[in-house]
């Protein structure tokens, strides 16, 4: 996994082959930070990592010096690795919780201006993942929510006004209007 851009843009990130993940691609990715460019300003940004898996987002965010980052996964292993790749790059600003997502959303009480959410691909809580965002307000007034799914998977809801397609990759993006 390499970070795209910002202050650590190029480096490699090596996590092992024993997490159960599957990272965004660069070309997703790429994609994904040139949409967030335009509507974020990183370091007044607190953002949430929804089964952050190897970090992948988070180091992106975490290199263009984002305010506040929380990774949220299930797996010990996943939140261990996201944690001492952090401290490694002397940036050690992401704070990890192992929880299952909608187990967090229904206990936390900070609203954040960056959701991003990529459950596994044979997930089947997105309505309910998308409903805990909103029923517990979590999305600051001009926030953004990010869904990342595959193309093929239908994500209805109100709250959706946009989704952008990748390969086989899609972004769907909520917000409080």
């Amino acid at each position: 996994m390499r970070i795209i851009g910002g202050k650590f843009k190029g480096r490699r990130i090596v996590a092992p082959k024993k997490l159960p993940i599957r990272p965004t691609t660069d070309f997703a990715k790429e994609a994904l930070f040139n949409i967030l460019n335009n509507q974020l300003n990183f370091e007044e940004t607190s953002a949430l990592d929804l089964f952050s898996g190897s970090g992948n987002i988070s180091f992106e965010l975490l290199s263009r010096e984002t305010k506040q980052i929380i990774a949220v996964d299930q797996n010990y292993l996943c939140t261990k690795f996201i944690s001492e790749e952090s401290k490694k790059l002397e940036a050690g600003k992401v704070k990890c919780v192992k929880s299952e997502a909608i187990k967090f959303l229904n206990r936390c009480e900070i609203k954040f201006d960056l959701i991003f959410a990529d459950p596994p691909y044979d997930y089947t809580l997105y309505t309910e993942l998308i409903n805990a965002v909103f029923s517990n307000n979590l999305l600051s007034p001009d926030g953004l929510f990010v869904l990342e799914h595959y193309t093929k998977t239908n994500v209805e809801h109100p709250k959706r006004y946009n989704t952008r397609n990748y390969s086989g990759v899609s972004f769907s993006m909520f917000d409080n209007k």
